[in-house]
C-alpha cells in the first residue's frame, strides 16, 4: 500500500442497502492520484462502455466523494465530489472546503462511492468502520440551516449513546443537499456547513436522485501514515509563511472583488453580461465590512488564510439574513449580474441560495438569463407566472429562486440550467435565445470575463475546458503555464485548497506529494503524462456525452456569443474577443494536448498514455 493513503474506499449501494470496502490498485493511485483524477478513472472503468446511455439523474450514475493524498496535510482541507454531471454529461471534479475530507481519512477511508437509489430518503452515517444507512425522512424537505441543526443534534445523541466511553464527541462533518437537490435541480450543490458548496457539475441533483440527503462522518483515528513527517512540517510552514503575507486575502478573501473586478478590470457579469464594468462604490468591500460583517474571520481545518467572514443584514426588510460574507462569485452573480449593487440585498440572496441548496454561480446565471429575456420581451409576465423580472429587484429574484428550487411553474424549466432552458425557450418562442446564454458545455461561465483581457486573458479560457464554464479549470497555453487546466487537475486530485497555492512555488506541491507518499513525481512527468491522461479521459467522456445532450467540438468549442460583443462602457469600452484569434488559439491548443483538427483526442495520443479502450470508444466520433 502506498503511504499517504488509507488504502480503502467505502462503497454503498442504496438500492440493495449493502455496504462494503473497496481497494484501489497502487498503479491506479500512482497514475490518477485521487479526487478528480481518480473519480474520472473509476467512472470510466465502471460506466465507460455505456456512458452515452447513462442518465445522470437515474440510479445507474455513480456518485463519488474522494480525498487525495494531500488532504489534511497541505493547508486547507477539501473533498472532491464527482460523477456523471447532470449539467455537462461529462465529468466534473467539484471540490468543497471543510472538515469532511479530513474526518473521512481519519475514519480510515480515502473516499465514498455511492451507487443505486434508495426507495425512501436516507443519510449515511460513518463512525470509523461503523457505517449505517439511516432514515432521513424527518430531514427531507428541510433547508440548509435546519438540516445542519437536525443532523448535529441527531448525530451527537447517536454518538453519545453508541460510544459512551468517548464522552462528548465533537459533531461529525456533513455533506448534504437542500430542497434544490431533492428536486433534482441541475444547478443544485453538495453543501458543507451552512455556506460551503461543491457547485460546479450539479451533483446536488445526483444526491437528490438517489434520495441521499446527507453523509455524516466522524473519524477518531490518525491521518494516514506518511513517508517524511519532518519534511511535511517544514513544507506546511513554508506555505503558511507565504499565506500570512497575503494581507488582502486574509482580510477580505475574494470578497474584495465585487467592486474591484467590475471597476478595474471590466470583467464582472453585469445584467447577464450585457456589460462587465460598473463603478458602484456602494458595492465596495469596505461597505460589506462596515455594514454587514458580524465576524471578521474564521477558518476551515488547517487553513492559514482564514478568508471567511460571517455577514448578516442588520436593518431593513432583509434583516436577519445570514451567511458567509459572499465571496466574489456570489457577490457577482447574485449582485451586479442581477442589477443589484447593495451588500444587504446580496447577503439576502446569498443566504437564500445557501438555504435552498443552490450554486450561486449557476443559478445566478440562469436567473440573469431569464431577466434579460424578460427585458427583451421574449419572456412575458405570463410566461413567468405573473413575475415582472426587473433588474435590481431582489425580492422578485428571491421569488424566482424559490420557484426554481421547487420546480414550480417557470421554475421547472429554469431548473434545467441555462443551456437546456435556452433550447426549450427557443423552440417555444421560435427564436434563437442561445445568444443570451452565457455558458460553455451546459455549465454557466464563472464570474470572470475575457473581453477586456485584464482578468482571464486567454481568448480560449472556457472554450476547450473539459469542465465547461468552470472558472477554476480553464484552458491556457503553455500547458505548464500558470493558467493551465493541467495545474488545476493536480489541486483537485491531491485535494487541497487552491487558494493556498497562490504565491507558493509550484515545486512545493510536488514536494508535499513526495514527502507524503515517498513517490517521486516531477513536474515534467505530471504535465506531459499524468495530467494529460486525466484530461484525455475527461475530454472523451464529455464528447461522448448523452443521453439528452452531446457536444460537437466544431460547434461547441466556442465562447458564448456575448463575448464577441464589444464592451459598452468603462475604460475598456469597445473591446471584445477576436474570433479569428480564438480559432488560431484553439488549433494551437488542440496540437499541444494531442487532439486532431476536429478537437478529438488522437489515436497516437491515447495509445501513448495507455488509453487504448478510450481510443476505441472515440472511433464513432471520428467518422
Amino acid at each position: 500500500m502506498i503511504l499517504g493513503y488509507a488504502g480503502k474506499i467505502l462503497e454503498v449501494n442504496l438500492s440493495t442497502e449493502t455496504i462494503k470496502e473497496t481497494k484501489i490498485e497502487d498503479g491506479i493511485l500512482k497514475d490518477y492520484i485521487g479526487g478528480r483524477g481518480l473519480a474520472t478513472k473509476i467512472l470510466w472503468d465502471r460506466l465507460g462502455k455505456k456512458w452515452e446511455t447513462i442518465d445522470p439523474l437515474k440510479s445507474e450514475n455513480i456518485l463519488l466523494f474522494l480525498t487525495g493524498p494531500l488532504t489534511g496535510y497541505y493547508p486547507g482541507g477539501r473533498i472532491c465530489v464527482s460523477g456523471k454531471s447532470p449539467q455537462s454529461n461529462g465529468v466534473v471534479g467539484s471540490t468543497v472546503a471543510g472538515e469532511f475530507g479530513v474526518e473521512l481519512r481519519c475514519a480510515g477511508y480515502d473516499g465514498v462511492i455511492v451507487t443505486g437509489e434508495s426507495e425512501t430518503p436516507v443519510y449515511l452515517f460513518i463512525k470509523d468502520s461503523d457505517v449505517e444507512i439511516k432514515d432521513a425522512r424527518h430531514i427531507w424537505g428541510k433547508d440548509a440551516k435546519q438540516t445542519v441543526a437536525m443532523l448535529t443534534n441527531d448525530s451527537k445523541e447517536f454518538l453519545r449513546k453508541r460510544y459512551p466511553k468517548f464522552g462528548e464527541l465533537k459533531e461529525p462533518a456533513f455533506l448534504y443537499i437542500g430542497p434544490a437537490g431533492e428536486n433534482r435541480v441541475r444547478t443544485a450543490v453538495v453543501a458543507a456547513k451552512w455556506t460551503h458548496a461543491a457547485g460546479y457539475g450539479g451533483y446536488g441533483a445526483v444526491m437528490g436522485s438517489k434520495k441521499l440527503k446527507a453523509i455524516a462522518v466522524k473519524g477518531t483515528g490518525p491521518l494516514p501514515e506518511v513517508a517524511n513527517i519532518k519534511e511535511i512540517k517544514r513544507l506546511i510552514k513554508a506555505v503558511n509563511d507565504n499565506v500570512y503575507e497575503n494581507v488582502l486575502w486574509r482580510r477580505w478573501g475574494t470578497g474584495s472583488g465585487g467592486y474591484e473586478v467590475g471597476a478595474k478590470t471590466s470583467s464582472e457579469p453585469v445584467r447577464n453580461w450585457q456589460d462587465e464594468w460598473h463603478d458602484e462604490k456602494s458595492y465596495g468591500v469596505d461597505q460589506f465590512e462596515n455594514r454587514v460583517w458580524i465576524k471578521q474571520s474564521w477558518s476551515d481545518f488547517g487553513c492559514p488564510t482564514c478568508c471567511l467572514k460571517i455577514a448578516m443584514v442588520k436593518t431593513g426588510k432583509f434583516k436577519g439574513a445570514i451567511t458567509d460574507n459572499p465571496d466574489y462569485e456570489m457577490q457577482a452573480y447574485l449582485g451586479p449580474n442581477l442589477g443589484i449593487f447593495t451588500p444587504e440585498e446580496n447577503v439576502f440572496l446569498s443566504s437564500l441560495a445557501d438555504d435552498l441548496g443552490f450554486c450561486g454561480i449557476q443559478t445566478g446565471n440562469v436567473m440573469g438569463f431569464a431577466a434579460e429575456l424578460f427585458q427583451r420581451g421574449i419572456l412575458t409576465k405570463e410566461d413567468l407566472d405573473g413575475i415582472e423580472l426587473h433588474w435590481g429587484d431582489a425580492e422578485v429574484f428571491a421569488v424566482l429562486a424559490k420557484k426554481i428550487a421547487y420546480r414550480e411553474g417557470i421554475g421547472d424549466l429554469l431548473a434545467e440550467g441555462t443551456y437546456r432552458a435556452a433550447l426549450k425557450i427557443g423552440e417555444k418562442k421560435k427564436t434563437d435565445v442561445l445568444k443570451y446564454a452565457v455558458q460553455s458545455k451546459g455549465i454557466g461561465i464563472g464570474a470572470h470575463g475575457i473581453r477586456s483581457g485584464k482578468d482571464y486573458p486567454e481568448p480560449i479560457s472556457y472554450t476547450c475546458s473539459v469542465q465547461g464554464g468552470d472558472h477554476t479549470s480553464t484552458t491556457a497555453l503553455p500547458l505548464d503555464g500558470p493558467g493551465s487546466e493541467l495545474g488545476e487537475i493536480f489541486n483537485d486530485s491531491g485535494v487541497h485548497c487552491n487558494f493556498n497555492v497562490f504565491g507558493v512555488p509550484r515545486k512545493v506541491k510536488f514536494d508535499f506529494y513526495k514527502a507524503i507518499t515517498d513517490i517521486e513525481l516531477t513536474q515534467e512527468e505530471w504535465y506531459k503524462t499524468k495530467a494529460l491522461r486525466i484530461l484525455q479521459l475527461q475530454r472523451a467522456m464529455l464528447l461522448l456525452g448523452g443521453p439528452d445532450v452531446k457536444w460537437k467540438p466544431k460547434i461547441h468549442d466556442e465562447n458564448p456569443p456575448r463575448f464577441y460583443e464589444p464592451l459598452p462602457s468603462g475604460p475598456y469600452k469597445g473591446k471584445a474577443v477576436n474570433k479569428t484569434q480564438v480559432e488560431e488559439y484553439k488549433i494551437k491548443y488542440y496540437n499541444a494536448v494531442g487532439w486532431d483538427k476536429n478537437g478529438i483526442p488522437k489515436t497516437k495520443t491515447l495509445k501513448k498514455l495507455g488509453l487504448e479502450d478510450v481510443d476505441k470508444a472515440l472511433e464513432k466520433l471520428r467518422g
